[in-house]
């Protein structure tokens, strides 16, 4: 893990697609939601409020992405035809762990897909926190040289 690494997080509304990610190490995303492609070595999940009680509102979760592939959304999950023929990104990982503490997202805002740095991620207290732009997230090299 270096500080450079890049983190995508995305957002988990259903219980099902966050079982799916726990047991079976894949995580699915619309590939017109990523039109630069996903460009990531972590990716982080943030827990819907609606979906998830005691996490819900959260960055909770994280794994290192081990593997990429695009797949029609029928071929992901077959026991549903909404939407069968859309293209979506597999992201295959290892590793899956809780982020302690999780990411919180006060005050409440939308959330999509957040691309950030993973010293920005394992510092966050709040989802704002993953957009820092202070000198120590952006010089990092004088700062490693200065230390």
């Amino acid at each position: 893990m270096y500080a450079d690494d890049r983190v995508l997080v995305g957002v988990v509304n259903r219980a099902k697609d966050f079982e799916i990610a726990r047991r079976e190490n894949w995580y699915r995303i619309p590939e017109g939601q990523l039109p630069r492609g996903l460009n990531a070595e972590y990716i982080a999940f943030f827990l819907s409020g609606k979906a998830f009680q005691e996490r819900g509102g959260s960055v909770a979760f994280f794994a290192r992405v081990s593997g990429l592939e695009l797949a029609r959304r029928r071929d992901l999950l077959p026991d549903e035809n909404h939407r069968a023929d859309e293209i979506y990104y597999k992201v295959q990982f290892r590793g899956f762990a809780q982020k302690d503490p999780p990411i919180r997202n006060l005050p409440a805002r939308p959330i999509s897909f957040i691309r950030t740095t993973w010293d920005r991620f394992i510092s966050a207290e709040t989802v704002s926190d993953l957009y820092l732009k202070s000198d120590f997230y952006v010089d990092r090299v004088y700062h490693a040289l200065r230390n």
